[in-house]
């Protein structure tokens, strides 16, 4: 029986738009989730390695994370408070510089753009276009800043890129890191083209990157890479805007996935995991030289969530009073890899390749078809992963940051099986 025919999913297929993804791989329907599981309405529980694409990056309904909520709720509290002031917003200030900000010596203004990732990027653009009075943005190769039109206009995905319906302007694709053979110095077409007065390139208000390109295929930067780039855009005067939408909020290690590079970006974009439990939260942080804006020059309805104010604060307390959770995200980070790396040895024509840094982890396979039945063996197996990449070539491991090492070697199992079977098809 197809979807269209079961009556268990007339709703979704009979009204919601034909836009919708993640259910085409995931055909069930989930109704609870805690800690690092979903179930579905049958009650069978699914390991998960999505994490709501990386929302959940201390997983599902977190007992601490639950009962703030719950309470701060239950007692008739501000719930939508556009940039009013209320004590939910100045506790999370607070609570953020003094256990994020203060800590890794970090002076930003925070700029709350609206609910989501897209948001903080377009405020970041608008924000640097205003400052510097230039237009242009280079990007790089295989990079994903959201699905609105100045985010999409600095993404590389040509089907994302194909949705706009308009052309897509005043951006510059670079080749990110390992894009080519480093048979040249790091930068060097990228200078080249700025010092150079026949290469048509004009200069850029900005440069926008991902310390690791999740969507683009769990691609790496190294760090002498990003601090390379940091010292480009410094010495041209350009704007660096860090998007640390997916990779941010511990998912590499540290807080911020540029720490290990030891650069400080003029602006960095944080959204999915910032509220902790999946409340929808962005933030733009901007170095307070660049706070330029005049009162109400960017600004949207939803930018003032109390409920996940709340909630960030707490996790924030609860996660990053101390640097357990970084030192644990790393030790995980490293056997994944380690498995991941196993798996590719027992299959050496295969082509398989082990990616990423700390809970972001990527296998590579040789082509999308490879990739998508393991994806499809893994949910058959009860696990959640997704792939990524240009061609959906990479299998895309983003487990909570709470996972226990159990549930690792549980869902690492799952995957291996998968491969074997795909790879035996």
């Amino acid at each position: 029986m197809s979807l269209t025919e079961d009556p268990t999913f007339a709703a979704f297929t009979s009204q919601e738009s034909n836009v919708r993804s993640y259910s085409r791989s995931w055909p069930v329907v989930f109704d609870r989730a805690l800690g690092s599981y979903l179930y579905d309405t049958d009650g069978r529980a699914y390991l998960d390695f999505f994490a709501g694409a990386g929302v959940l990056n201390y997983g599902h309904n977190h007992p601490v994370l639950k009962k703030v909520l719950v309470d701060y709720i239950s007692s008739d509290r501000i719930l939508h408070s556009l940039d009013m002031f209320t004590e939910a917003r100045r506790d999370f200030l607070q609570t953020f510089n003094d256990l994020i900000l203060e800590p890794r010596d970090l002076d930003y203004r925070v700029v709350f753009p609206g609910p989501g990732g897209a948001n903080a990027v377009e405020a970041a653009l608008k924000l640097a276009r205003k400052i510097t009075g230039r237009e242009s943005v280079v990007n790089f190769t295989n990079a994903f800043h959201g699905m609105t039109l100045g985010a999409l206009s600095v993404t590389g995905n040509s089907l994302k890129r194909g949705g706009a319906g308009i052309p897509l302007v005043h951006a510059t694709p670079m080749p990110y890191d390992d894009y080519f053979d480093r048979d040249y110095p790091d930068f060097f077409y990228f200078e080249r083209l700025l010092t150079d007065t026949g290469s048509g390139l004009n200069k850029p208000a900005a440069v926008i990157v991902e310390t690791v390109q999740g969507e683009g295929g769990v691609n790496t930067a190294r760090a002498e890479w990003l601090r390379g780039l940091s010292e480009l855009c410094k010495k041209h005067d350009i704007l660096l805007i860090l998007d640390d939408v997916q990779m941010g909020c511990g998912r590499t290690g540290g807080f911020f996935s540029f720490e290990e590079a030891g650069i400080v970006p003029d602006m960095v974009c944080i959204s999915k995991s910032i509220s902790g439990v999946g409340l929808p939260m962005a933030l733009t942080l901007v170095r307070p030289e660049h706070d330029v804006w005049e009162p109400g020059e960017h600004n949207g309805t939803f930018r003032g969530n109390a409920p996940a104010f709340v909630t960030a604060a707490e996790a924030f307390r609860t996660f990053w009073s101390d640097d357990e959770l970084e030192k644990a995200t790393i030790r995980k980070g490293a056997y994944v890899e380690s498995r991941l790396n196993q798996i590719a040895a027992k299959h050496p024509d295969a082509g398989l390749v082990a990616k990423g840094r700390g809970l972001a982890r990527g296998l590579q396979y040789a082509d999308g078809e490879t990739a998508g039945r393991v994806a499809s063996g893994s949910f058959d197996r009860g696990l959640l992963v997704e792939t990524s990449g240009p061609e959906d070539e990479v299998l895309k491991l983003l487990p909570p940051l709470t996972v226990t090492e159990e549930e690792l070697d549980k869902g690492l199992a799952i995957i291996e099986a998968a491969t074997d079977e795909a790879l035996a098809a």
